[in-house]
C-alpha cells in the first residue's frame, strides 16, 4: 500500500469515527429531554453505523458513516405527576438513553480516532524519511 491510499484510508477512519462521535454526544446531550406534548414520545436514542466500501480507483476499502438508526428499546419512565409532560397516570417518559453506555462508546469512538491519528503520523514521518533519503 502507498502512502497516499494509506493516507486516504486513514482518513476515512478520522471522518467515520468522528461522525459516530456526533451521533453519540448528540444522545448525551437529549439524555435529560422530555416529550413536547403530555404523553408524547421524547428522543429515542440513535446508533451509529459503519459501512466498508471498496474504493476502485485507490484499490483499498474505506469506511464510511451510515445513516444512525434509532434504538427501539423502550423508554424509561417516572413517576412525576406535576411535570407538564406527565401522561394522564403521572408518569413521564424519558429517553432510552443511559449515560453511561453513551461515555463508554464515546471512549471507544475515541480511541479508534487516536489510533487513526498516530497511523496517519505514521505514514507522515515515513514519507517525510523517503523524502529524505532521494535528497
Amino acid at each position: 500500500m502507498d502512502f497516499t491510499t494509506s493516507m486516504a484510508v486513514v482518513a476515512s477512519g478520522m471522518r467515520a469515527q468522528s461522525d459516530r462521535m456526533r451521533v453519540i454526544a448528540e444522545n448525551i446531550a437529549n439524555a435529560s429531554s422530555t416529550a413536547q406534548t403530555p404523553g408524547g414520545d421524547p428522543y429515542r436514542r440513535k446508533v451509529a453505523t459503519l459501512n466498508s466500501t471498496f474504493d476502485q480507483h485507490l484499490g483499498a476499502t474505506m469506511v464510511e458513516a451510515g445513516q444512525p438508526v434509532q434504538d427501539m428499546t423502550a423508554f424509561r419512565e417516572q413517576y412525576d405527576p406535576g411535570n407538564p409532560s406527565a401522561d394522564k397516570n403521572g408518569y413521564v417518559k424519558l429517553p432510552n438513553v443511559n449515560p453511561l453506555i453513551e461515555i463508554m462508546d464515546m471512549r471507544e469512538a475515541q480511541r479508534s480516532y487516536e489510533a487513526d491519528v498516530t497511523v496517519m503520523t505514521a505514514t507522515k514521518t515515513m514519507l517525510s524519511h523517503t523524502v529524505d533519503l532521494l535528497k
